[in-house]
């Protein structure tokens, strides 16, 4: 499937930098520059918009030099429609090349702040009741910090105080702590942070598709961070079952990928079905199971809310997640996934945002 999605994306890049060169050509100074001459219209947009690709390669990196261009071209794209029914109703075409303008503006404009966004950390809460309790519970939630992307550890210390700031009793991690380009130090710093916390119920965290690591080129393993972590204090759950306080069950589910993961079901025979049991796991698409299997509470991310419009509910359509973003109710289970605290190597969010989750449990009579 990744393979059909990377495919598509490079051919759709060949594709919108062939038609880029050809709109600007249709640019008036371009024109001028170029005399007549219909090489010299194909070249010297050619050479700008390389130019300012390599830029964007150099200040960002490739897959979001990639994600500028195809955002340029989609509003070309959608603007060069709106004209050609203006000239349809017009009767005449426009005296400027405002289809151009206004794709270049609007992206610059859309592209600035989908980066504010991305960059930007908000508190989203959440209320839920349960009969299985006769004290509130407070629960941090976040996910897919991939440090090193928007922040790198010292950053996410900072964000853990703000989080520390709420009270909570206790904070989940559901997955992609780390990426491939998280170097050792920020991971050391983050997990430092992570045993500086003071919370009744602890730190509790599960591993993602990224955590392990895809391409072997960061300076340390999965095992390393699992010691470091286990170091300060976090809980580190692959398809464990823990009661951290009376009345209250975790179970910390391996992630999808890993083919020894054991089922729900089987997970759920060590608990005591009359705790409050929180079910975390990263990637959200087990949700008839573990509904089935009498969870009262899941927690996932990987999502990153759908990362970017149009895109943001590809993954449901193709069968991948069972949601995208945000609360479900199921049965007697509820289900939250959250948009991430950060993102993977798109520097940019549309549509969704970057969160920490405030989730209130409260008694119900």
């Amino acid at each position: 499937m990744w393979g059909a999605i990377i495919g598509g994306v490079f051919a759709a890049t060949i594709a919108g930098a062939l038609y880029l060169v050809w709109a600007f050509g249709r640019f008036g100074l371009v024109q001028k520059l170029a005399a007549g001459s219909r090489v010299r219209r194909l070249v010297i947009p050619a050479a700008f918009i390389g130019a300012v690709f390599g830029l964007l390669v150099l200040t960002l990196n490739t897959v979001n030099a990639v994600m500028v261009l195809l955002h340029v071209v989609l509003f070309m794209l959608l603007f060069g429609l709106i004209f050609r029914i203006v000239k349809a109703v017009r009767g005449k075409p426009a005296a400027h090349f405002w289809q151009g303008w206004l794709a270049v503006g609007c992206s610059a404009v859309y592209l600035v702040i989908a980066y504010i966004i991305c960059h930007t950390v908000v508190r989203t809460d959440y209320t839920v009741r349960t009969r299985k309790l006769s004290e509130p519970l407070k629960i941090a939630l976040i996910a897919d910090s991939h440090i090193g992307t928007t922040f790198d550890g010292e950053g996410f210390a900072e964000h853990l105080r703000t989080i520390e700031d709420q009270h909570p009793d206790m904070l989940l991690i559901a997955g992609d702590f780390v990426d491939d380009g998280t170097e050792k130090e920020d991971m050391v710093t983050a997990c430092k942070a992570l045993g500086e916390m003071d919370l009744k119920y602890g730190v509790w965290y599960v591993s993602g598709n990224h955590d392990g690591g895809y391409f072997n080129r960061r300076n340390f393993s999965y095992y390393d961070l699992e010691k470091e972590l286990t170091k300060n204090g976090v809980g580190v759950l692959d398809d464990e079952v823990v009661t951290p306080g009376e009345g209250i069950c975790i179970i910390g589910r391996q992630d999808k990928n890993n083919r020894s993961r054991l089922p729900i079901a089987s997970l759920m025979e060590k608990a005591d079905k009359s705790d409050y049991i929180i079910v975390m796991d990263h990637q959200p698409n087990d949700y008839a199971a573990e509904a089935e299997a009498g969870a009262d509470l899941v927690v996932s991310g990987h999502t990153h809310g759908g990362q970017l419009l149009p895109a943001t509910y590809v993954g449901e359509w193709i069968g991948a997640n069972d949601r995208t973003y945000g609360y479900e109710r199921r049965g007697n289970t509820d289900f939250i996934v959250t948009s991430g605290i950060a993102d993977w190597e798109i520097k940019f969010k549309s549509g969704t945002k970057s969160e920490y989750v405030i989730i209130e449990v409260q008694p119900e009579s």
